[in-house]
C-alpha cells in the first residue's frame, strides 16, 4: 500500500486566524466524538485518539475542555457528517469530510471551491470506490513479525503492515480501529502513536506538475478555510 496515505495539511498555522480556525475545527470534531461516544476518554477510543492528536497540533487545553463540557450538557448545536467527492486540478480525486449544521450552505461552500479551481463536484460513490477507508496506527518499532502476530490473536483483518526507518505502519479496514489498537496497546505497553487515526488511502495516485500544482494548493487552501471542512483527502502527487 505504501507510505502514500495523506495526513491533513495543517501543520503550525502561521497567524492567529489561522490557528483559530484550526482550534475551531478540533472543538466542534471532538464535540460531535464526545456526544455520540461517551465524553470519558478511556471508553471512547475515538475521543482519546482525537484528543492526543489535538495536543499534537498545539491546541490549548481550555479548547478541548471547553468542548468536553458542552458535550456533557447534552444541549448546543446538532452538527451531521457530511461527505463531498469529486475531481480536482489535473485530474487527481479527492473526498471532503464535513461537519455541518446547515448541509446546503456546507455543500454550496464546498462546490464553490471546486468552481474556483474549474473543475467539478461529484456525485456520492464517484470517487470514494478508488480509496481504502482504513485505520493508520504509525509507531516506533523493529518486529513486525510480533506487531501482526498480536493483531492476529485479537482477530484484526490487517490489511498491510510496514517497516522503514524504525518506524511500524498498519493498516487495517477501518471497523477495526478500536479492536486493532487495543490489540497494540495490550501487546506493547504504552505506545506513542505518530498516526492513529481513519483515513481514506488512495489506490492509486496521481502525479500533478507545473501550474496544477499552484492550483491544487490553492485548492486545498480554500477547502481548509471552510469552518465546516474537517478533513480533505486526495491522491495527489507532487
Amino acid at each position: 500500500m505504501g507510505r502514500a496515505f495523506q495526513n491533513r495539511k495543517e501543520s503550525m498555522a502561521k497567524t492567529s486566524d489561522q490557528k483559530a480556525k484550526v482550534y475551531s475545527k478540533y472543538g466542534r470534531e471532538i464535540y460531535v466524538c464526545a456526544k455520540s461516544g461517551g465524553i470519558d476518554p478511556n471508553g471512547n477510543l475515538a475521543l482519546r485518539s482525537l484528543i492526543d492528536r489535538a495536543k499534537k497540533d498545539q491546541v490549548p487545553t481550555h479548547v478541548i475542555d471547553k468542548a468536553l463540557d458542552k458535550a456533557k450538557g447534552g444541549g448546543g448545536e446538532d452538527f451531521d457528517t457530511a461527505r463531498y467527492e469529486g475531481f480536482g486540478p489535473g485530474n487527481t480525486m479527492v473526498i471532503v469530510d464535513c461537519l455541518s449544521d446547515n448541509p446546503n450552505r456546507t455543500f454550496g461552500d464546498v462546490r464553490t471551491c471546486f468552481n474556483k479551481v474549474k473543475c467539478k463536484i461529484g456525485s456520492q460513490g464517484s470517487v470514494s470506490h478508488m480509496f481504502d477507508h482504513s485505520a493508520i496506527f504509525v509507531f516506533s518499532g523493529t518486529d513486525e513479525e510480533v506487531v501482526l502476530e498480536a493483531l492476529m490473536m485479537a482477530d484484526v483483518d490487517v490489511t498491510d503492515i510496514e517497516l522503514e526507518d524504525g518506524k511500524v505502519t498498519v493498516f487495517a479496514p477501518h471497523t477495526d480501529y478500536s479492536k486493532a489498537k487495543t490489540a497494540l496497546t495490550d501487546a506493547l505497553g504504552d505506545i506513542e502513536f505518530d498516526v492513529d487515526e481513519i483515513q481514506f488511502v488512495a489506490q492509486n495516485m496521481t502525479e500533478i506538475q507545473g501550474e496544477e500544482v499552484e492550483q491544487f494548493d490553492r485548492f486545498l487552501d480554500l477547502l481548509n478555510d471552510l469552518d465546516d471542512v474537517q478533513r480533505v483527502y486526495h491522491n495527489a502527487e507532487y
